[in-house]
C-alpha cells in the first residue's frame, strides 16, 4: 500500500523558510508518509539538495527582492502586491490539481499563503507571525496575516507558549486564536562536541541586494584580521570565486546537511542576520552571536533588538557595522537551548482523523 502524501510547501524568501521544513519532512519520512515537496528558486535548489530522492514541484514565484535603500522596502513590496497576488492565485489552481494528481492526504503550507485546499480539509499553515511589523502600518498587516492565518484549518507556530519564549510578540497575542498550535523550535541540527577551529563563522543568508550589500561590508571589515573565520555565503552554486586574499578566512558558498552542522558547532561566535530560523538553530546549538538585521525589515530589527534588551546577544545596523563591536558578544549570554521536543508524531495525527 502507497504511504500518504503530504504536500510540504516553503516560501522563498532567504533560506530559512525551506531550512526549517527540512526536520519536518525529515519526520513525515520517519512517521511513515511520504513528503511531496514544493517551492521555487534557491529554496527550492535547497531542498532538492537535501531530499534528491523525493518529488519536487515548482510553485509559481512570488520574486520578492529587497530594495537597495532599506527603508524603502515596504513601498517596494506594496508596488509589487498585483505581482504576488497574481502568483498566490496561481498557487490556488495549481494546488487543486496537485491534490489530485498526486493524491495528496495533506498540505503544509510554510507562508505560501496560496497553497490550500478546501476539498482536502487537512490544511497546514506555518508561521513564527501572527503580528506582521510593518512601522505604522503594522496594524494592518497583521491584520491581513491573520485574516489569511484563519482560512487554513491548522496554525503551527514554531515558538513555545508563555513569556519564556524566542519570538515574542511575533508568535503571541494576547488571545491564542482557536486554530493555532505551539510546536516547539524546529531545528535540523545537534549539538556535537567537535573541537573549536574557527573563531568566526558568517552566515548569510536573505533576499538580493541585500544579502551581496552585507557580504561586501563584512569582506572589507575582515580583510585583515588574524582570527580564524569561516565564510558561508548563502548562495548555492557550484561557482567558486576568489573574495579575499586573507588566507585567515575560508569562503564557502553554502553547506548542507552534516557539514553545516559541523561549521557552526565548531565556531566560537556567528555573525549573521537576526532571521528567525536562524535565532532556532543557534538556540539548539546553544551559540554566541553577533547579529546585524537586514535593513527595512522590521522583523529582524525587533529580534535583535530583543536579544540585546534580554542580554543574549548584540547587534548593529548594516550601515553601521564595525569588526570592532564583535568584541561586545563576550559581554553576553549568549542563547540558550529551551529544551522542548516537538511531538510529531502527535501533530501528524491531524493528517489521519477524519
Amino acid at each position: 500500500m502507497r504511504k500518504k502524501r503530504i504536500l510540504v510547501a516553503t516560501l522563498n524568501w532567504g533560506l530559512g523558510h525551506a531550512a526549517r521544513c527540512i526536520p519536518i519532512i525529515r519526520e513525515l519520512q520517519d512517521h511513515g508518509y511520504e513528503p511531496v515537496m514544493a517551492s521555487d528558486g534557491q529554496s527550492g535548489t535547497l531542498l532538492k539538495k537535501e531530499f534528491p530522492h523525493l518529488i519536487y514541484i515548482e510553485l509559481p514565484s512570488y520574486n520578492i527582492q529587497y530594495s537597495k535603500n532599506g527603508i524603502n522596502l515596504k513601498w517596494k513590496l506594496m508596488m509589487n502586491s498585483p505581482r504576488i497576488l497574481n502568483a498566490i492565485k496561481a498557487e490556488k489552481a495549481l494546488t487543486k490539481r496537485l491534490v489530485k494528481e498526486y493524491d495528496l492526504k495533506g498540505i503544509i503550507s510554510d507562508n505560501r499563503l496560496g497553497v490550500k485546499s478546501k476539498e482536502l480539509k487537512k490544511n497546514v499553515f506555518i508561521t513564527h507571525q501572527l503580528n506582521v511589523l510593518s512601522g505604522n502600518t503594522s496594524f494592518l498587516s497583521s491584520y491581513l496575516h491573520q485574516s489569511y492565518i484563519k482560512k487554513f484549518d491548522q496554525c503551527w507556530i514554531p515558538d513555545v507558549e508563555g513569556e519564556d519564549n524566542l519570538s515574542g510578540v511575533l508568535g503571541h497575542l494576547p488571545r491564542k486564536p482557536e486554530n493555532v498550535k505551539y510546536i516547539g523550535h524546529l531545528s535540523r541540527f545537534k549539538k556535537t562536541g567537535v573541537p573549536e577551529i574557527y573563531d568566526y563563522l558568517v552566515l548569510l543568508s536573505g533576499p538580493e541586494p541585500q544579502r551581496s550589500i552585507l557580504e561586501s561590508i563584512l569582506l572589507q571589515e575582515l580583510k585583515d584580521t588574524s582570527d580564524k573565520v569561516l565564510f558561508l555565503r548563502g548562495v548555492i552554486t557550484e561557482e567558486t570565486q576568489n573574495l579575499t586574499n586573507n588566507p585567515n578566512i575560508n569562503i564557502k558558498n553554502y553547506l548542507y546537511g552534516s557539514a553545516l552542522q559541523e561549521a557552526i558547532n565548531c565556531s566560537k561566535y556567528i555573525i549573521s542576520r537576526s532571521g528567525y530560523t536562524t535565532l532556532m538553530d543557534l538556540s539548539k546549538l546553544e551559540k554566541k552571536a553577533f547579529f546585524i538585521p537586514t535593513p527595512g525589515q522590521p522583523e529582524q530589527e525587533y529580534l535583535a533588538e530583543r536579544l540585546r534588551e534580554l542580554n543574549i546577544a548584540p547587534f548593529s545596523t548594516q550601515d553601521e557595522f564595525r569588526i570592532s563591536k564583535l568584541k561586545k558578544i563576550e559581554n553576553f549570554e549568549g542563547l540558550s537551548n529551551f529544551g522542548n521536543h516537538t511531538f510529531f508524531g502527535d501533530l501528524f495525527t491531524f493528517f489521519e482523523c477524519e
